[in-house]
């Protein structure tokens, strides 16, 4: 039998996103395979989640950019003693030094293992080289290793693992189209009911998820063979973020879609906003490492629009190449959205990335490294 493991994720916090996310997926399948899960972090509002599924966490702010961080260390090495630590694994580049550094303080028989994820395209340079410095590298995406290995070209192939990010298929069931989702949100949002098409765009309120392209985008289908098209934008309005919300108003106005555009907070109920969809939209400006709005899209069963560039243009090229569209070819876009709404293709019958692969090859890696 398989001896136990404990295995330490250092991460910043546990407040949201993507990596937050993956460290509890991984937290919870240890577990339940009978090994040990620690997380250091500040903490944070997936604190909960973590304890709920077995999860242990240590307090430290491990990811505040002050020189003071440093004194984190010796409790760092301290614990990483005191729990006979098998695997350290880090997922953001400040935690990542920290560990480094309590790992080089440790006796070499005594020495966890040393995994780091590559969960971005980060600007390469000295301080994100750390991310490429564990024993294997964890990548998110073919994307993400082709970053690495072409910015830290030092770094040998065979140390990384790409090891996509993964979704659980259960909580993006294939629905129908049209689905009766679609009159539920018209209920709640009055401005989206209506005969035309509605278009999704779900993202944080940066102009880097690309808010201004699916406007015009809007626009252009309003315009031409879609005149009662609308769009929604959950997750545009966040705190903090009004003076763009702001900007994003007044170019709908200029637009003249101002009545057929909705920014909300992000929703609860994204399956949902899914399935009320009959176009899902990823635009952002800057290539992302993977794109997990592809995969939950085309598992509910939505046609899939975004721009050929970073991990989206990835899964697209794999999973539903009609959506892929040159970067920033905004005449193209309307096009292709055209092609798409007139006829949906067929989405797959399974989707290769999902959550329970993630994990499996995550423990993976683990064992191999732990022997």
């Amino acid at each position: 039998m398989p001896r136990r493991l404990t295995v330490v994720q250092l991460l910043p916090a546990l407040e949201s996103g993507g990596v937050e996310r993956s460290t509890l997926e991984i937290a919870a399948a240890l577990v339940a395979a009978g090994h040990r899960a620690i997380v250091v972090s500040a903490g944070g509002r997936l604190l909960p989640a973590l304890r709920e599924c077995g999860g242990e966490h240590v307090a430290l702010d491990i990811g505040r950019k002050s020189p003071a961080v440093l004194r984190h260390v010796p409790a760092l090495r301290a614990l990483l003693l005191r729990e006979a630590a098998d695997i350290v694994h880090a997922r953001s580049r400040l935690p990542a030094w920290l560990g480094r550094i309590a790992l080089h303080s440790l006796p070499a028989r005594r020495r966890p293992r040393w995994v780091t994820t590559v969960h971005g395209l980060n600007s390469p340079g000295r301080y994100s080289s750390v991310m490429a410095s564990g024993e294997r590298v964890v990548c998110v995406s073919q994307t993400v290793r082709e970053h690495v290995l072409r910015h830290y070209p030092a770094v040998e192939p065979a140390r990384l693992r790409v090891i996509p990010r993964g979704i659980d298929p259960l909580q993006f069931p294939r629905r129908t189209h049209p689905d009766p989702a679609r009159a539920r949100v018209a209920e709640d949002h009055p401005v989206l009911a209506g005969q035309g098409p509605l278009l999704l765009l779900p993202g944080r309120g940066t102009r880097l998820k690309g808010h201004a392209d699916a406007l015009h985008l809007l626009a252009a289908l309003r315009a031409g063979p879609f005149p009662g098209a609308r769009l929604w934008l959950p997750g545009a309005r966040e705190a903090g973020r009004d003076a763009y919300v702001g900007e994003l108003e007044a170019l709908a106005a200029q637009l003249d879609v101002g009545d057929a555009v909705l920014f909300t907070a992000p929703t609860s109920r994204i399956a949902q906003a899914y399935a009320a969809s009959d176009l899902v939209l990823q635009l952002s400006r800057k290539p992302e490492a993977f794109g997990r709005t592809v995969l939950e899209a085309l598992s509910v069963g939505r046609p899939v629009l975004g721009w050929a560039h970073g991990g989206v243009g990835e899964l697209l090229g794999q999973l539903q190449p009609q959506g892929a569209v040159a970067p920033f070819d905004a005449a193209a876009l309307a096009v292709t959205a055209t092609s798409l709404l007139r006829a949906p293709p067929r989405p797959p019958d399974t989707l290769p990335y999902t959550l329970q692969a993630m994990q499996h090859a995550t423990l993976e890696l683990y064992a191999e490294l732990a022997g």
